[in-house]
């Protein structure tokens, strides 16, 4: 028995020897051939399998769709489950592979928050933001225009009824007294970041009700969609060079521009930018495709320098300082991209060969077991994991997934209700939500009510002091 053991041991350290040696080495890396489907769809799978080892919400006691978190729980925010999940539809979108399909249904349904339906949990208003809530309803809208799997039963929502709740509870928050009008960051006004209206809350709006005008033809969501875009453009948001700045503060009326670029803003400006030019008509159609056109080439220019795409405000030559929600950016702008040269053809030629460029990048820094790295220029993985490694793997992800788009039921677009699309809707969807109603307006009565509260408590205060100093109360 001793003898079996300190073979164990032997093997155990030698294992542990060769593996340091193949990580330090880089000879342990993802073997995939990005000529081949077969082997793409065999390398994401071993991607997303070492993607899903960081969630829990599928083991006894664990909340079913979120990520571990957040800060201090874990590092992500309940946002990123909400990413994940889009990511895996996807995936199975290109590749085939449900493994993951029936825990994506059960997250997205239980985090929707039955029975208003509108992912706007109370468990989570400590921290939730208008694009919060919008990845959820993001995550859902593509379940509708891929046909992903119907929930059972007639008393369950069908994805477009969920993502039609995300518009219904947001459009009402749309408020002209600060800014001439756009969403704050922020749901609550005891959240910080309620006085800035970024692009991220506005982006995300505008994708949605692209999304929803498109599958549904129903031009009220065309109108959102122009009233989101004129809005940013017009407070300098989108610049007339298609950069895409971050926001600005409600105090300076939004005129103390951020400009730092964050790659998420301009994919889901694309997404929502190419659905338009796909859906709309005319001149109008003539209007997104000039705008599709020029945020793509714009995008492609800053992010992707040498076809290799870069996090530009936070990867930089001589330090990281990318946090946990920014180490999943690059997996949106793939998949973003990835659409549009779908619903866009005309974007086709810029589009793939970045898509190709950056995934060689991407797969360069996987190792054997899947695990990725965040940068993506260097040739081999970085070992960065301080911040979160679900996040590159959401990126590696979709850009390995993202590689299969020649195929025909991905080359026929996203479906709508006249082309197979059969989730069903709910127009009236999250109006009974009355969770997190803004603070009204505080009136005459309101003041006199508070008034007589304050002295009937001043009053039981005082007698409850009385009732102790006089010592009545010891017998």
């Amino acid at each position: 028995m001793a003898w079996k053991m300190a073979c164990k041991a032997i093997a155990l350290v030698s294992a542990l020897l060769l593996s340091a040696a193949g990580v330090n080495g880089q000879s342990n890396k993802l073997d995939v051939d990005l000529d081949s489907p077969d082997s793409i769809k065999a390398a994401a799978k071993i991607v997303a399998e070492n993607m899903y080892n960081y969630y829990s919400g599928d083991q006894p006691g664990k909340t079913p769709g979120i990520l571990p978190g957040p800060p201090p729980d874990g590092p992500y925010y309940w946002w990123q489950g909400g990413a994940m999940w889009g990511t895996l539809i996807d995936y199975w979108f290109y590749t085939g592979d449900d493994t993951y399909n029936d825990e994506t249904m059960r997250s997205i349904l239980f985090q929707a928050d039955p029975p208003v339906n509108a992912f706007m949990p109370l468990n989570w208003t400590a921290s939730l933001g208008n694009d919060d809530q919008a990845f959820w309803g993001m995550a859902a809208i593509l379940a509708a225009e891929v046909s992903f799997p119907d929930p059972p039963g007639p008393d369950q929502p069908g994805w477009l009824a969920l993502a039609q709740a995300v518009f219904n509870t947001q459009f009402p928050r749309w408020e002209t007294q600060d800014c001439n009008g756009g969403l704050r960051w922020q749901v609550t006004s005891t959240n910080g970041g309620y006085d800035y209206k970024n692009t991220i809350a506005n982006a995300c709006f505008l994708n949605i009700a692209a999304r929803l005008g498109r599958y549904t033809n129903n031009a009220t969501y065309g109108e959102w969609v122009d009233k989101a875009w004129d809005w940013m453009e017009g407070v300098g948001y989108i610049t007339e060079d298609y950069n895409v700045l971050d926001g600005g503060h409600t105090p300076q009326n939004c005129t103390d521009l951020n400009p730092v670029q964050f790659s998420a803003n301009a994919a889901i400006l694309i997404h929502g930018a190419a659905i338009m030019y796909n859906w709309t008509e005319g001149s109008t159609r003539d209007i997104w495709r000039e705008r599709t056109a020029n945020l793509v080439n714009r995008t492609i220019e800053h992010f992707f320098p040498d076809g290799i795409m870069i996090e530009r405000p936070c990867e930089l030559e001589d330090r990281m300082q990318c946090n946990v929600d920014q180490h999943s950016f690059k997996g949106y702008m793939h998949r973003a991209l990835a659409t549009a040269a779908v619903v866009a053809p005309f974007t086709r030629a810029a589009i793939l060969p970045t898509l190709r460029s950056s995934t060689e990048g991407c797969v360069a820094s996987c190792l054997a077991d899947g695990t990725c790295g965040f940068r993506w220029t260097t040739g081999e993985y970085d070992g960065d994991v301080a911040n979160g490694p679900a996040g590159q793997q959401m990126s590696a992800l979709a850009a390995l997934s993202t590689l299969l788009i020649d195929q025909e039921r991905v080359l026929n677009g996203p479906l709508t209700n006249t082309t197979g699309g059969t989730s069903r809707g709910d127009p009236n969807a999250g109006e009974r939500f009355t969770g997190l109603a803004p603070p009204r307006e505080i009136k005459t009565g309101d003041r006199a009510g508070a008034a007589v509260v304050t002295v009937a408590v001043l009053a039981s205060f005082l007698g409850s002091v009385l009732w102790m100093g006089m010592g009545w109360s010891e017998s």
